[in-house]
């Protein structure tokens, strides 16, 4: 069966961009930002946000990995630990469906006092059973319940993004 493109890699690519600037333009004052992606592809594009931020902007980057199972979040952990206080932090994950995964990703931050949290999506899914905003999005999709969106990667590069 042939994959419904949503996204190429080229159009994928602009997007993470155009979000990149859009971060420098709504953190201008901030000396660093600690990205942190959810893995597996939200710390793919985390990477390549970090290596977008770097090219037009001195603002420094950190970059984490936050790991949960996004069926059963009870358990989330960060590696390397971080101190989050007085920080900005911006949470990256490819697909915002439910908000689900971002809200529970936000779990290990409240043992601290950030600054501010921001969250960044590659695609998002326009119906929410929890209340998180997406910040920064790359696409902006009405689906079904029933259809799923998946972000493709390789390495590090995004390949696309399809729905089935």
């Amino acid at each position: 069966m042939a994959k419904n493109y949503i996204l190429d890699a080229t159009t994928a690519n602009r997007k993470m961009q155009r979000m990149a600037y859009e971060i420098v333009e709504n953190n201008l004052d901030e000396p660093s930002i600690i990205l942190a992606g959810i893995r597996e592809s939200g710390s793919v594009i985390a990477r390549n946000i970090q290596q977008l931020l770097q090219q037009i902007s001195s603002i420094k980057t950190d970059l984490i990995t936050i790991s949960l199972d996004k069926k059963n979040p009870d358990e989330v952990t960060i590696t390397p630990d971080t101190d989050f206080n007085n920080k900005v932090v911006l949470i990256i994950d490819d697909v915002a469906n439910s908000g689900k995964t971002l809200l529970y990703a936000m779990k290990p931050l409240l043992a601290f006092h950030p600054r501010k949290v921001q969250t960044l999506a590659l695609v998002e899914r326009t119906h929410k059973a929890f209340p998180i905003h997406t910040d920064y999005v790359g696409l902006s999709l009405a689906t079904t319940l029933q259809e799923h969106i998946f972000v493709e990667t390789d390495g590090d590069d995004v390949k696309g993004a399809y729905m089935e």
